[in-house]
C-alpha cells in the first residue's frame, strides 16, 4: 500500500558515490507518494563521478522515479547542494528539467500558513564554503569510511548483527565532530530567524535531526547514503522524521506538531 504525504525531503543520496542507497529510496518512493517532494541536495555526486565514473543501472532508475513522480503531478524540486554544485550554473535561469524545477534555494509553506526554509545547507558550513580542499580531501576519508562499513557489515550479517555505522560512531563521539554539528545547527537556524522563517528545512551534515534552537524549528532529513532517512509532513501538517531500523522498515524517530510548537 502506498502511503499519501502532503510533502517529503530526501537529500545526500549521492548517486555515482560507493554506498548509495539508490535501491532503497527507489523503494521508498514507491510506497509513500506526495504532493511535494524536495529533492535536497547532493542527489548526484558530482566530486565522486569526477573521480571516477561509477553509475550503475539502478542510479538511472531512481531519476526515472523522479520524472515519473513529477509527470503524475507532484512538484519535484531539485535544491542544489555541494557535491551537485554543477547545476548551480542553470539556476539562475529557472530552468526545469523534465518539469521537475531546479533552485539553489526555495520557500515552504506548512499548512497552517507558516513559512519554512529550504536549502541543502553547505554555504553554512565554513569548511566547504571557504576550504574546498579539506572538504575534497574530507569527502574521500568519508568514502574510504563507506568502503568500511560496507565490509563490516557484511561481516556482522554473516553472524546475525544488525547494521552498524563506523562513520556515524565517529561523527557522534568525536567531540570535534559534534562541535561543528552544534555550529552548523545554531548557525542555520539564526540565519533562518533573520529572515522570519518560522524553520528551516536541510541536509548537509548527514545528521537526522528534528529540534527546536532558539525559537526556530531545526529539520535534517539526513542521508540515503547510510543513515537511510527522510523528512515528510503530514496532511494534517505534522513533520514527521522517518529512520530505517535494523529490520530494514522506516519508522518514525521524532515529530515535530506545529500548532502545539512540540517536538516528541
Amino acid at each position: 500500500m502506498t502511503k499519501k504525504y502532503r510533502s517529503i525531503w530526501i537529500s545526500d543520496l549521492h548517486l555515482g558515490a560507493t554506498g548509495s542507497q539508490d535501491q532503497e529510496l527507489s523503494k521508498f518512493l514507491k510506497h509513500n507518494s506526495c504532493e511535494y517532494l524536495y529533492l535536497n541536495g547532493d542527489i548526484i555526486d558530482g566530486w565522486k563521478l569526477k573521480r571516477s565514473w561509477n553509475w550503475p543501472q539502478s542510479h538511472s532508475n531512481v531519476i526515472r522515479r523522479f520524472l515519473t513522480c513529477a509527470k503524475r503531478g507532484t512538484h519535484v524540486i531539485y535544491v542544489t547542494g555541494n557535491h551537485d554544485e554543477f547545476l548551480r550554473d542553470w539556476t539562475p535561469f529557472n530552468v526545469q528539467f523534465g518539469n521537475i524545477s531546479v533552485v539553489d534555494q526555495c520557500d515552504h509553506i506548512g499548512i497552517n500558513g507558516e513559512k519554512y526554509l529550504v536549502v541543502h545547507g553547505d554555504m553554512f558550513d565554513s569548511v566547504t564554503r571557504n576550504y574546498r580542499w579539506i572538504s575534497v580531501l574530507g569527502d574521500i576519508a568519508y568514502e574510504i569510511l563507506i568502503k568500511a562499513n560496507i565490509i563490516l557489515n557484511k561481516t556482522r550479517k554473516w553472524y546475525g548483527l544488525g547494521y552498524w555505522s563506523l562513520s556515524r560512531y565517529i561523527k557522534v563521539n568525536a567531540k570535534q565532530a559534534a562541535n561543528f554539528i552544534f555550529k552548523f545547527e545554531s548557525h542555520l537556524s539564526k540565519h533562518a530567524a533573520g529572515y522570519g522563517y518560522k524553520g528551516v528545512m536541510c541536509g548537509h551534515i548527514h545528521s537526522p535531526e528534528i529540534k527546536i534552537i532558539d525559537n526556530v524549528i531545526y529539520m535534517n532529513s539526513g542521508d540515503f547514503l547510510e543513515t537511510v532517512s527522510a523528512l515528510v509532513e503530514r496532511h494534517d501538517g505534522v513533520f514527521e522524521l522517518l529512520v530505517q531500523g535494523i529490520d530494514g522498515t522506516m519508522h518514525v524517530e521524532k515529530t515535530y506538531n506545529p500548532i502545539t510548537g512540540e517536538v516528541t
